[in-house]
């Protein structure tokens, strides 16, 4: 099996409808070991019997916003796997009010949040884990199009997906010296916690499916598929990099368009011609 003998440790699952559950299924039906971390009380409740299911009982709590956490997750990774392998990045945030409305109206501390849990985070993390990092460790986080592209209602978290994904060209460097990787996975839309929050989040998944190359939005499965490959030994070459899983949307520059039974050109649009 692929990530046999690997360890790693998920922190951002909040279901088993989560694109972290589709990486954490992937990496365990590939052999590795996983720990897992949940936010809040809440959220532990969901967590702990997905870990379990998974063969852990690594679970810790861990607000990213919180240093008293921030100060101690090495310490708890470390007393459980000695080194890890992997650490995947599922970390994102914004209030609801700058996920709609004008991009321009987004308040100072809206802006300031959604950089610090977004972006910030996975520096943060990744210099909190430095100690137990394997020599050859691969780090991976979450971005999506709105960072690179405009996307209707993604605000914000689209300024920060952008950030998000130049700090994994930069921490590519630094790590790469040690030997270690980072790379990002762009899914496209999936029905998620963090996408509810998102205004108009079902015409972007009809659009997407309207519109992709494959005429299918993505599932946790196959995003999951994909970030274990990046996770891997397989992987051992590539760093740095923002892997597309969205069907190929990303490479379309205008929504497709068909002929109607007129013969006249028609744009793809919710399925129907």
């Amino acid at each position: 099996m692929i990530m046999k003998g690997k360890k790693g440790l998920i922190v951002g699952l909040a279901n088993d409808k989560s694109i972290a559950y589709g990486i954490a299924k992937a990496c365990h039906e590939q052999g590795a070991e996983l720990a897992f971390t949940y936010l809040n009380d809440a959220l532990k409740k969901r967590v702990e019997p997905i870990a379990e299911s998974f063969g852990s009982e690594a679970v810790y709590e861990l607000d990213v916003s919180n240093p008293e956490h921030m100060e101690t997750i090495a310490a708890k990774v470390e007393k459980d796997f000695g080194k890890i392998d992997f650490l995947v990045h599922s970390v994102a945030f914004a209030p609801k009010e700058a996920l709609s409305g004008d991009f321009m109206k987004t308040t100072k501390a809206a802006f300031n949040i959604a950089m610090e849990i977004s972006v910030y985070s996975l520096i943060d993390l990744t210099n909190r884990l430095e100690p137990v990092l394997s020599d050859n460790a691969s780090v991976l986080t979450l971005s999506y199009l709105g960072g690179p592209k405009y996307i209707p209602n993604y605000n914000v978290m689209g300024v920060a997906k952008a950030a998000l994904e130049s700090t994994v060209r930069y921490m590519a460097v630094e790590l790469g010296r040690k030997g270690q990787r980072v790379n990002a996975v762009s899914a496209g839309p999936i029905r998620t916690l963090a996408a509810a929050g998102i205004g108009d989040f079902k015409a972007i998944l009809n659009w997407n499916e309207a519109n992709a190359p494959l005429k299918k939005n993505v599932t946790i499965e196959e995003v999951g598929n994909s970030a274990m490959y990046l996770l891997s030994d397989l992987a051992s070459g590539v760093t740095g990099e923002v892997h597309y899983v969205d069907a190929g949307y990303n490479i379309m520059g205008m929504a497709a368009v068909e002929k109607n039974a007129d013969g006249k050109t028609v744009f793809c649009w919710d399925g129907q011609k």
